[in-house]
């Protein structure tokens, strides 16, 4: 009796066991199958970007744009590539989907698609195959007029409404433009013609235009012949361009800068190939007391790895729109050539804000008729209501490693009274000069020093070390403004 008690006992705590036994096995085996899913996701994962580094369309120190699982071809939506029908529909339904579907990528195939402006959205990608065009329609009665930038007052060119981009975004979080070397080109050779006769009502667009966003990757793409700026990123965080080309004709195309921060923070441009008819890049951050008055500075900026022409103006530019400030940028590895001006710093009495701590380093000019320009009189003031007294701060800025051959002035560094340009720095410096002049060194209102051995010989205003720190040559403080002008 106390036998078969037992037993039946042991049968139900068996029973009882059954259940937890299996559901440790469960869990076991959803942990393996989760753990699986994740390894199996990873090695995909670095198949794809060993098979990218393979085409040379990823290198493996730079990570390729997040991979989205929701493509789309922009021909699905009825576009026709012929350059001739107008996509803009197209477009605007294809990028409507992936709203709706919270992200995806829009192919646009080889083709010449012509399309009005459109608005991208978040969490997307556009991606340009080989051979793929996407043509602005250049008749501006198709382009959508939005209101003045808030850093820029009443407009930039003309007061009111200004003509949106051909592409554009607010508001947005990590958005991809990149491809196979795919073009973006808005025909602005009517615009610019337009805009010489006077025969515009409003201020030009940007090829693309992004703001008050973040996250941003554009790459791999050519953008050429904007109407206005070619890449417009305002107000925006967390920028990356890289591997772009930039086109535009070096005369005759006007304001058709390369790439314009503008009021951005933490942003990176390199390895890319910059022709255009005005500033290769140029960094701003709003215009006198509106550019005060909206106060977003651009910090964090690097350029780097760039090859810039420029007839018209200057290979980097900071300024002269820089009301916001201008901080922390660095310039280096840059070749500049067959170009008016290197690099220009800008601005002017109504500014205010300030330009400090820029390094600039390995800068290469080749027949550069101006190599390093200050200018602290560009004025251009978008109305009489600029306060005079607003004055800008420039300080803190370097000079490492500049070489080149073929330039008429190496530096115009032109300070003011009301203006002094401070704490300048130059360092191992070797300029080979087109004709020697009396003054191929000009300063005016200059503090700072040399270190080392720089050539030409530096103006006088500026304290002479050696490359042990040792004072060689106490600066004689001559300030009068007795520049020699040569463009």
């Amino acid at each position: 009796m106390a036998d078969s008690f037992k037993l039946q006992h042991r049968k139900l705590e068996y029973r009882r066991l059954i259940p937890a036994f299996l559901l440790s096995h469960y869990t076991l085996l959803t942990i393996l199958w989760i753990v699986g899913f994740i390894l199996i996701v990873i090695w995909q994962r670095t198949a794809v970007e060993r098979l990218l580094i393979y085409r040379g369309l990823a290198s493996p120190t730079r990570p390729i744009p997040m991979l989205r699982p929701l493509v789309f071809n922009l021909s699905d939506f009825g576009a026709v590539g012929d350059g001739v029908t107008v996509n803009t529909k197209a477009f605007e339904t294809a990028i409507s989907e992936i709203r709706k579907r919270g992200g995806g990528q829009l192919n646009v195939e080889p083709g010449h698609w012509l399309t009005a402006p459109f608005n991208l959205t978040s969490h997307m990608t556009l991606f340009l195959a080989e051979n793929a065009v996407i043509l602005g329609i250049d008749d501006e009665n198709y382009w959508p007029l939005l209101p003045p930038l808030p850093s820029y007052g009443y407009g930039r060119e003309r007061r009111g409404p200004r003509y949106g981009s051909l592409i554009h975004g607010q508001n947005l979080k990590d958005v991809v433009i990149t491809g196979h070397n795919g073009t973006i080109n808005g025909q602005g050779r009517s615009w610019w013609e337009k805009y010489r006769k006077k025969l515009l009502n409003h201020t030009r667009g940007p090829l693309l235009q992004l703001m008050w966003s973040r996250d941003i990757y554009i790459s791999d793409v050519t953008f050429r012949d904007s109407p206005f700026w070619t890449l417009h990123p305002y107000d925006c965080q967390n920028v990356v361009i890289r591997n772009v080309t930039i086109l535009a004709p070096l005369t005759e195309a006007p304001n058709t800068d390369g790439i314009d921060p503008d009021s951005c923070v933490d942003m990176v441009i390199e390895d890319s190939y910059i022709s255009v008819g005005d500033d290769g890049v140029a960094i701003k951050s709003g215009w006198d007391q509106y550019g005060i008055a909206y106060s977003r500075p651009s910090s964090n900026i690097t350029i780097r790895n760039l090859i810039v022409r420029s007839m018209i103006s200057a290979g980097v530019s900071i300024g002269s729109e820089m009301s916001g400030g201008v901080s922390n940028i660095i310039v280096e590895n840059l070749l500049i050539w067959n170009s008016k001006r290197g690099i220009r710093i800008k601005t002017s009495p109504g500014r205010g804000g300030h330009i400090r701590h820029v390094i600039y380093r390995n800068l290469t000019l080749q027949n550069v008729r101006v190599g390093i320009v200050i200018k602290t009189d560009y004025n251009e003031h978008p109305d009489e209501g600029y306060d005079p007294n607003a004055l800008p701060v420039i300080k803190d800025i370097s000079f490492t490693g500049i070489r080149g051959q073929g330039v008429r002035i190496p530096a115009r560094i032109y300070g003011s009274a009301e203006i002094p340009v401070q704490n300048i720095t130059f360092q191992d410096m070797s300029v080979g000069i087109t004709y020697k002049k009396k003054r191929i060194f000009q300063c005016s209102f200059v503090q700072g020093r040399v270190i080392g051995k720089i050539f030409p010989a530096p103006c006088e205003n500026l304290d002479w070390y050696d490359d042990g720190g040792k004072l060689i040559r106490q600066s004689i403080k001559k300030n009068t403004k007795d520049l020699d002008y040569d463009g």
